[in-house]
Parts: C-alpha cells; structure tokens; sequence
C-alpha cells in the first residue's frame, strides 16, 4: 500500500466498519481475493471526506458504518469465475433473490471495473449513536434487487428518511450516489479515475 493510501480506521477516528469480503458473510459465501484482514482501505482524499461526512452524520445522531472501501482488482475478478460457478443456493435469498447469479454484472450490480478498485468510493450505512443500532434502510447490504435503488417504492417512510439523511451527507461530503445501491458513493474528483490498483489488504 502505497501513500496515497491508508486504513480508513486510523485516519477517521470513531468510524465503525466490518469488512464483509474479508468474511463469510457477503453475497459470495466465503473470503474474497484480495482481502486478508478485516480493514478498510481508502484514498488519503477519501479519508478526509469521511472525517467531514462523520461530522455531518454525528450533528443529526447518526454515525458512519462501513462495509467497503478500496477493492483489489483481482476481488472483482474472483466474483465474476464466482458468477459463473453452479447455483447452490446459499446466499441466493439473501443477496439476489429475484436475478440469476451470472446477471448480476449485466444489471449493474457488479461491475468488471468497479469504482472500488479505484481507492475512493466505499459502501456504507448509518447507525445510531445513541443506542449503536443500525439504522432500518428497507433492504440489506449487497440485496440486489430493485428495492436496493434510490427512490424505490415499497420501503417505509423511516427507511426512506434514513436512505435520505445518508444520500444528503455523503453528497454534503464531496460524494455522489450510485443510483442502483442505496450505500454505494464515490468521491467527485477522485485522485485515480482511470487507475484500478490490485494491491492485497494485509
């Protein structure tokens, strides 16, 4: 890792995050390429965004929950041979109940050249500082499905009040939103927009 880069933790003190492709728990089933520990790896331009956007959710009780940052290429690369390996049903429910698991870069929901690979867009949600609870967002992380987009009907008014509270503070922070998944943003003025770096996070 280069110095450019850094642990999200140690440079935006009081953000919580669970590194899902580190774990068991993600739409895959088991530990991604490219991720040997469960840490967050973002952009030094990226950091100082989160460092505004914690303050902004922390002025309305909320604070920062993060589930991704920078990917390593070969990351992206290990969901698409994962795409294409026989369903066996075991996060279909969860992650992608209402697609195949080889439509899933076709509808946008993985891409071949994610902006993660990047180093400054991350995934993320909201919790509430007061009781550490996860604030209700009508829809999981990585659910890929039409209930996941911005504006989606069918979700209730706290749910869509807290995916709005998240969009106006990372839009606040410098962010744009990923209009397919509720806790995808990505930096405007990215310091890498054409590099897409394969460096394990170790």
């Amino acid at each position: 890792m280069n110095s450019d880069f850094a642990f999200i933790d140690e440079c935006v003190p009081g953000i919580r995050w669970d590194a899902k492709y580190a774990t068991w728990d993600n739409f895959t089933g088991r530990p991604v390429d490219g991720y040997a520990v469960n840490r967050i790896v973002g952009t030094q331009v990226l950091c100082a965004a989160l460092s505004v956007a914690r303050d902004i959710a922390a002025s309305l009780g909320f604070g920062l929950l993060l589930w991704d940052g920078y990917r390593p290429q070969r990351a992206v690369e290990c969901f698409a041979r994962w795409s294409g390996e026989p369903e066996d049903g075991v996060t279909k429910r969860r992650h992608y109940p209402n697609i195949a698991r080889r439509e899933m870069f076709a509808k946008g929901y993985v891409a071949a050249k994610s902006g993660h690979c990047r180093g400054s867009t991350v995934d993320l949600t909201l919790y509430h500082l007061a009781t550490r609870e996860l604030a209700s967002m009508g829809g999981g992380y990585d659910l890929m499905d039409p209930i996941s987009h911005h504006g989606a009907p069918g979700i209730g008014a706290v749910d869509a009040r807290n995916r709005a509270h998240l969009r106006s503070i990372m839009e606040a922070s410098g962010f744009a939103p990923y209009e397919f998944e509720w806790w995808h943003y990505t930096l405007r003025g990215e310091p890498f927009p054409d590099t897409y770096f394969d460096f394990t996070i170790a």
